[in-house]
């Protein structure tokens, strides 16, 4: 079977991604800054082999590179794991650039048989939801939207994309929320429930783009054994809900008596920051470009979703 680089793959994603991988029968090689993960007991047991790569000073395990046929672009500092300061966005958006960068230029220098790279990109890309009710919801071929993931997400796409001019097919799979008991946004939703309060995040009302960790990895999968996928594509389910749906959906499940508690927009703004505007923004995001290479999704809704969780 086929070999497949994954950076990023220590992640929620990417450690989803690699155990499947490996139970169809793929070699996978993550990418890791730390050599001591090469001796790892865990990877020994799954079988994940583990290559060092440094995109600070851009340099990479040739012989992984040499091996691979397909790449898994998962890198990058985690959007919501801190407060949005100057030196944080930085962060988050250097290390998507640099990371592609470091990618192109080794498929471009070291002689290899990569036939496609799967990056990961972000429904940050768009912007709100427009104010005029019923326009269709965003599509793959709408503008990056003009502010900081927007930018981010532009940036981040036109990173990785000159390996099309190298003869590589390129994927980009713009995710949603996911939604994932192993960590991710769906452990913070829950938080609040153990104290039986469902905590609504402003009002409520702001649409949601989700997507299940299992369909994105059955995803990501199609993405490297369907050769007729190019492009981007947006990795969210076809039922969208609202804050409001998800939260009182989860409170129902683990909860038989719940509060439900609006955590009003100001206090949000305060505590998140420049980062609350994500949290309040409601997005709405079409699946159908995705649907159309025939993926058909496990979890369409959430009430799918609650059953699992």
């Amino acid at each position: 079977m086929p070999t497949v680089i994954i950076t990023g793959g220590t992640g929620l994603v990417g450690r989803a991604l690699g155990q499947a991988l490996l139970e169809k029968g793929y070699k996978v090689i993550v990418f890791t800054r730390g050599r001591e993960h090469t001796i790892d007991a865990t990877a020994a047991i799954t079988g994940i082999v583990f290559a060092e790569w440094n995109v600070e000073q851009q340099w990479v395990n040739k012989e992984a590179i040499a091996g691979a046929d397909y790449i898994v672009h998962l890198a990058g500092a985690g959007v919501a794991d801190k407060r949005w300061t100057k030196k944080r966005k930085q962060a988050i958006v250097e290390s998507r650039v640099n990371s592609s960068k470091l990618l192109v230029d080794s498929l471009e220098k070291i002689p290899n048989k990569v036939k496609a790279v799967i990056s990961a990109s972000a429904i940050g890309w768009y912007g709100p939801d427009p104010s005029i009710p019923n326009l269709k919801p965003f599509a793959e071929d709408d503008a990056a939207a003009d502010d900081f993931l927007g930018k981010t997400c532009e940036q981040w796409e036109d990173s990785i994309e000159p390996v099309t001019m190298l003869g590589k097919r390129l994927v980009k799979l713009r995710t949603g929320i996911v939604l994932s008991n192993d960590g991710g946004a769906l452990p913070e939703f829950k938080k609040p429930l153990k104290f039986g309060i469902a905590a609504i995040l402003g009002s409520g009302k702001q649409v949601v783009s989700w997507i299940h960790i299992d369909d994105l990895v059955r995803m990501y999968i199609a993405a490297i054994e369907n050769s007729a996928m190019n492009g981007s594509y947006n990795a969210v389910a076809p039922n969208r809900a609202s804050n409001k749906e998800l939260t009182i959906n989860l409170a129902k499940k683990r909860n038989r008596f719940y509060i439900p508690v609006h955590v009003p927009a100001f206090l949000l703004r305060f505590l998140l920051g420049e980062m609350s505007i994500e949290v309040l923004k409601s997005t709405t995001v079409s699946c159908k470009k995705i649907k159309a290479t025939g993926f058909s999704f496990a979890f369409p809704d959430i009430t799918a979703v609650i059953r699992t969780i």
